[in-house]
Parts: C-alpha cells; sequence; structure tokens
C-alpha cells in the first residue's frame, strides 16, 4: 500500500508543475524615431523605430515577425538572455478608412507576432514606460494626434492555434484648414458665382442660365480633380457628400431659370416676378444652412 502512495505522490510531484505552468510574458515597447510618406492608396508607409522586448526568466525574443509588413533591416542592440532591444526600419501598411475624406484620419500599426509560439507558450504586454514618439517627426501634411499599444489574440481556426499580437498604432489626421481651402473654397465660390444669378433681374434669364450652367460644369470637372486624389473606394466619401449636394443646388437653380425663361416667353410676367421676387435673397440664406447641416451630421 504504501508503495502506491509513494508512486502517486512522486506522480503528483511531477506532473502538478505542468498542470500550473503558464506562459511566458514578454514586455513589448515600440519608439517612433521616424516615419516616411502615408501612401493613402495602399496604406504603405516606412517606419524607423526602437523596439525593446523583456521577460523576467531567460526566453526566446528573436522569433518574431511583422504582420503587416516586411523588415528592411534588423539590427540588435541589446542581446541578453531575458532582454533583446533592436532598431528596425521596415516597410509597412495599414488599412485606409476614406469616408470623412478630406478631413480623415487615419492609424498607421505596427502588427508584432511571434512565428512559432502560441498563447499557450507566450503571450505579450505592452511596455508603455519603454514606448512613444519623438518629438523631432515631422510628418508632412499631417497631424501627429498620439499613439497606443494594444495586445490582442490572433486565432487561426484553420489551424486551431492562438497567437499573441503586439499591435501599436499611431494616430494621423489630416490638417484640417490646408483642407478645406484646397478642397471646398474653389467650390464655394462656384456656387456663390451661381447664387448671384438670382440677383439679375428677369429679363437677364439667358445671362443667369449661362452663369448656372457654367459653375455646374466646373463643379463636374472639379468633383473629377477631387476624385483623382483618392483610390477608388466603394462608399461616399465626405467630399462626395458635399458635391452630391452641390449638383442638387446648381441642377434645382437650372431648372428654376429655365422655368422662369418658359413663363417669361409665354408672357406670364407676374409669376416670374413673384418667383424672381421670393428667391433673390432668400437663397443666400437657404443654400448656406444646406451646407452647414452637411458639415454637422455629414462629417
Amino acid at each position: 500500500m504504501k508503495k502506491y502512495l509513494i508512486i502517486l505522490l512522486v506522480l503528483i510531484i511531477v506532473l502538478l508543475p505542468c498542470a500550473a505552468a503558464k506562459p511566458q510574458q514578454v514586455d513589448v515597447g515600440i519608439y517612433i524615431l521616424n516615419l516616411g510618406k502615408f501612401d493613402v492608396g495602399t496604406g504603405a508607409f516606412t517606419a524607423d523605430f526602437y523596439i525593446s522586448m523583456k521577460c523576467e526568466e531567460e526566453c526566446s525574443l528573436d522569433k518574431f515577425e511583422f504582420m503587416n509588413g516586411r523588415a528592411a533591416s534588423i539590427d540588435k542592440i541589446t542581446d541578453n538572455p531575458n532582454e533583446k532591444f533592436y532598431r528596425v526600419q521596415a516597410n509597412l501598411n495599414s488599412p485606409v478608412d476614406l469616408k470623412k475624406f478630406p478631413f480623415d484620419n487615419q492609424n498607421m500599426q505596427i502588427i508584432i507576432e511571434d512565428k512559432e509560439s502560441t498563447t499557450d507558450d507566450l503571450v505579450y504586454a505592452a511596455n508603455n514606460q519603454e514606448s512613444g514618439i519623438d518629438n523631432s517627426i515631422i510628418f508632412p501634411g499631417w497631424n501627429l494626434v498620439g499613439w497606443t499599444a494594444e495586445v490582442k489574440e490572433h486565432d487561426y481556426e484553420v489551424y486551431g492555434e492562438k497567437y499573441s499580437q503586439y499591435v501599436f498604432s499611431i494616430g494621423i489626421s489630416r490638417i484640417k484648414l490646408n483642407s478645406f481651402i484646397k478642397t471646398f473654397l474653389p467650390m464655394i465660390f462656384i456656387i456663390l458665382v451661381a447664387l448671384c444669378s438670382f440677383v439679375l433681374d428677369p429679363d437677364k434669364i439667358t445671362t443667369r442660365i449661362g452663369m448656372v450652367g457654367s459653375a455646374l460644369a466646373a463643379s463636374v470637372m472639379f468633383h473629377v480633380s477631387i476624385s483623382n486624389q483618392i483610390p477608388p473606394v466603394g462608399y461616399l466619401t465626405f467630399a462626395d457628400k458635399f458635391m452630391g449636394l452641390t449638383y442638387f443646388v446648381l441642377l434645382l437653380s437650372f431648372m428654376l431659370n429655365v422655368f422662369l425663361l418658359e413663363m417669361h416667353e409665354k408672357k406670364k410676367i407676374d409669376v416670374v416676378e413673384k418667383i424672381h421676387r421670393s428667391t433673390e435673397y432668400s437663397i443666400f440664406a437657404i443654400v448656406p444652412l444646406l451646407y452647414l447641416i452637411l458639415f454637422i451630421f455629414g462629417i
């Protein structure tokens, strides 16, 4: 009986540590030194940064890879059994969301995952004390709005395996004033020219039609120019919504002037004068109100 008790005790002593074994935790920190141009068409960018990896005991830290790109160069600066420090230059890409273009915000991501160890053996943890963005970075055309670091679990359902994934995100936003001036200011002047046609007397109705027609043609050409700045997408951007409202306003103005021309040809001067008086100045309040609603609820 004692023999069996001894065997059972030995098995418990041997198997208990195995049952209680936890995956190794690796603390990861990223410090950005430089960023290359962000390509809105593909989401591609280049990044120069430091990576620090630490664990409490001796562990394997070299077998990581970038899930959203490839490293152009990796220089190992510190090589200790429980600590590694690298300088990396990488070509990466991130998803692009252009729904609010040209006032859009984007996230430039650096995603790290181990090549071999699943979550049973290794998990990442965000080391925010050794993470950040260098103050000397200048990113033309964009504002740097901060960074976040988080750890996710990447589930490969096909293989029945899960891997720990470290995601470092850099938030960028377009410079609002520059975006407004370059994208919308020319269009606003085109709309004002069309609206000024309503001030002209009804006897100059052909001139009014010419002004609105020219504005409509110019707006179409300008819309094409804006669309060429971004790749084809399967949804409407804010710029598309702005141009859609512009088409509606100009087309309605054109149709109204054509109607006035028809009434003028039929000698229905009273109808023409009544419509002219009701739209001569009210149009300068109604149209800006429509655009204000668009900017409030459309962005």
